[in-house]
């Protein structure tokens, strides 16, 4: 709670001084922001190289049929999420939306940081991902003692930064982000001109961590209720951070609180982290439904169009770093390619998606303690025994 205090001062802080601060203090806060941004950057495909390696490492042989399992879990709660999206999307928001005239948001006199810092990654996402699969496996395959404690050692190395360093900065860089918007002017109409659509998206967020808890608390014998209670810490940290793997410490203790078995957890929750984008997802589809239906350029395609986008989509979302507006950055490209956007329209979606990226992070948060949860049945059910 005191984490989720200080990134709502954050918001509000960061409001209040691109609205009045003097430009030298609003450049000293982006400058603070890039420096902190950089650093997320850096450290995202060090988290998901040891800390998948190291769950996937610590399983027994022959449990590889484990990882395909949370592979193909994560992917269907994507696609079906998507679906879902763009069925509710296309059938409500053109009585919401006819008749209104959304304009593309005029270019403002932008500020820079004092410096501009760069901290390239060692690799990126995709890269970080084939190496913890080569390594996690092949060490559980010959049972690699030495490598293995390796990389637990180097996971332990991450989860410090980020408890010690990264996490109690993300107050200061949300402050950045809501003063360059509120600096740019965006801020503020961005909110109110697609209102509509963030509820929209809200309410299916919900509707699916709904879906996925009711029917796996069913599935299991245990209590929804109960289940989603325990999720909550790591749903309120994503809403703040926008940052799912800056979420890990607080996801990995919610869904062991879910008597998730340790090594199972440490495997599972970094790995849907990258994964599994579900929210992210719905809100991609939703804003790209609103985008094309606001644009005159634009029209709806067809349904089987929108499928073939989406279970494209849900592969691309593999590669979306865990950062803020990382999901619809990796989507853009598709966007273009596959439905058309121009780069108007581009731009259009990223000021919507950045709206409500928190929201979406935050619905893939506790979707992934759910994945967990069936994970662990499956693990359960392949050996009796497992290392943290």
């Amino acid at each position: 709670m005191n984490l989720i205090l200080k990134l709502i001062a954050g918001i509000v802080a960061g409001i209040l001084i691109g609205q009045f601060a003097p430009d030298v203090v609003i450049q000293f806060v982006f400058t603070v922001q890039n420096i902190i941004g950089q650093l997320i950057k850096f450290t995202i495909p060090l988290i998901i190289l040891f800390y998948i390696a190291s769950g996937i490492a610590s399983l027994p042989q022959g449990s590889g049929s484990l990882l395909g399992k949370t592979v193909g879990l994560a992917y269907g709660s994507t696609i079906i999420a998507g679906t879902l999206a763009y069925l509710v999307a296309s059938a409500v928001l053109p009585g919401l939306t006819e008749g209104s005239a959304v304009q593309a948001t005029t270019e403002a006199a932008k500020l820079s940081g004092f410096i501009d810092i760069q901290i390239p990654p060692l690799f990126d996402v995709m890269t970080a991902l084939a190496l913890a699969f080569i390594f996690g496996i092949g060490i559980s395959a010959i049972n690699a003692t030495n490598l293995r404690t390796v990389l637990n050692e180097s996971r332990d190395v991450i989860e410090l930064l980020l408890s010690k360093v990264i996490i109690p900065a993300l107050p200061i860089y949300i402050a950045g982000v809501f003063a360059e918007m509120t600096h740019a002017g965006t801020v503020f109409d961005t909110l109110k001109t697609f209102g509509v659509v963030l509820v929209l998206a809200l309410v299916m967020h919900w509707l699916w961590i709904t879906v996925l808890y009711v029917s796996t608390g069913l599935a299991l014998g245990k209590s929804p209720i109960k289940l989603l209670k325990n999720m909550l810490p790591a749903y309120f940290t994503a809403l703040g951070t926008m940052s799912s793997a800056a979420t890990i410490p607080v996801s990995l203790k919610a869904t062991k609180a879910n008597d998730v078995k340790d090594g199972v957890a440490n495997f599972t929750v970094p790995l849907c982290a990258s994964i599994h984008l579900s929210g992210s997802t719905i809100t991609i589809v939703t804003c790209a439904t609103a985008v094309m239906l606001l644009t005159p350029e634009l029209a709806l395609p067809s349904f089987g169009t929108m499928i073939g986008f989406i279970l494209v989509l849900g592969v691309t979302m593999i590669a979306a770093p865990g950062a803020p507006g990382g999901a619809v950055m990796a989507a853009l490209g598709l966007l273009a390619s596959m439905l058309g956007f121009t780069d108007a329209a581009l731009a259009l979606m990223i000021a919507l998606y950045l709206a409500q990226d928190s929201f979406g992070t935050a619905c893939n948060v506790t979707g992934d303690g759910a994945i967990a949860l069936w994970v662990d049945k499956f693990a359960d059910e392949e050996f009796t025994t497992h290392d943290s």
